[in-house]
């Protein structure tokens, strides 16, 4: 009882630290209790086309969120990706609507899950599996450009 009291008091606190950041921040409440990533954003054509194309690291924590105009199923590649990648896909509710796992460098093999989405969010390959984020997770968006 008192590990979920002090995990409910944390999760509190990483909430309102996101909130108050200038720093783009989506806080995800998984199974291991909310977790915060620091975002860049890709809410343009060009942005989203790039994404994070040539990066050699991207650092636990960290993450780009993909902004849609639209709702709908959207795909992914990984060419000229050089990282593993969490892709995190998000419906317009701010639920997680599918999560692919490790996606492989440099494919020019199609990613998606299946079902409408208004956000995408990747991070570190493992990372949605090491903090307990699938289908349903409720996600938060502090300063993300609508």
């Amino acid at each position: 009882m008192q590990q979920r009291v002090i995990a409910g008091i944390c999760g509190v606190a990483l909430v309102l630290l996101a909130a108050c950041g200038s720093q783009p921040t989506a806080v995800l409440h998984g199974a291991a209790g909310p977790v915060s990533v620091r975002l860049e954003i890709a809410n343009t054509d060009s942005a989203r086309t790039r994404g994070l194309m040539f990066r050699q690291s991207l650092a636990d924590g960290d993450g780009m969120l993909f902004v849609f105009d639209e709702t709908g199923e959207h795909g992914f590649w990984m060419r000229n990706t050089f990282i593993p990648l969490d892709m995190i896909f998000i419906g317009a509710d701010l639920r997680v609507v599918g999560v692919h796992a490790r996606a492989v460098p440099q494919s020019t093999e199609t990613v998606t899950v299946g079902a409408p989405s208004r956000y995408v969010l990747e991070v570190p390959g493992g990372w949605a599996e090491r903090h307990g984020v699938a289908l349903g997770t409720q996600v938060e968006l502090h300063g993300v450009p609508g």
